[in-house]
């Protein structure tokens, strides 16, 4: 491969390498100003999803999943120190820090409100030239309680 080869390819991966940051910042947008079908449109069809051992049937599960749960209660999730290796030209795998606040409404059957801190583990894969999330491992490895939402308070 010639020095100039070198670095289009280097270039490439950095440019898709970008591209699957915007990819998550987007992602953690979508879940924290409850836009559920834009969040939806960021996977494959057939990713594979688990969060906290949890397996999901599908992104639309997932989503409206979390739609349902939290309603308009406010969350809040970050992530930060990306680790993204491009494993071959149109596939990618990546490794997150992050932290979330979930708060659900207030009542006798909402679950736990939390501060949570774990790390993703996913792959992305480039389909008709738009990267997206192809899997997804969410692991908490500490969650704080906090109180539910209450929209009087």
């Amino acid at each position: 491969m010639s020095d100039l080869d070198e670095i289009r390819r280097r270039l490439s991966d950095l440019e898709a390498i970008e591209s699957i940051k915007q990819l998550k910042a987007r992602y953690f947008r979508f879940v924290d100003e409850k836009k559920h079908d834009d969040l939806v449109a960021l996977f494959t069809p057939d990713a594979k999803l688990v969060t906290d051992g949890i397996v999901w049937k599908s992104p639309q599960e997932f989503a409206y999943t979390i739609r349902d749960l939290t309603g308009q209660a406010p969350s809040v999730h970050h992530g930060h120190m990306p680790e993204i290796e491009m494993t071959g030209p149109d596939t990618a795998s990546g490794i997150w820090a992050m932290e979330d606040l979930l708060t659900f409404p207030a009542g006798k059957d909402a679950p736990e409100g939390h501060n949570g801190y774990g790390q993703y583990r996913e792959t992305y894969r480039k389909v008709d030239g738009r990267w997206l999330i192809d899997s997804v491992e969410l692991t908490r490895f500490r969650m704080d309680p906090l109180d539910n939402w209450d929209p009087g308070t």
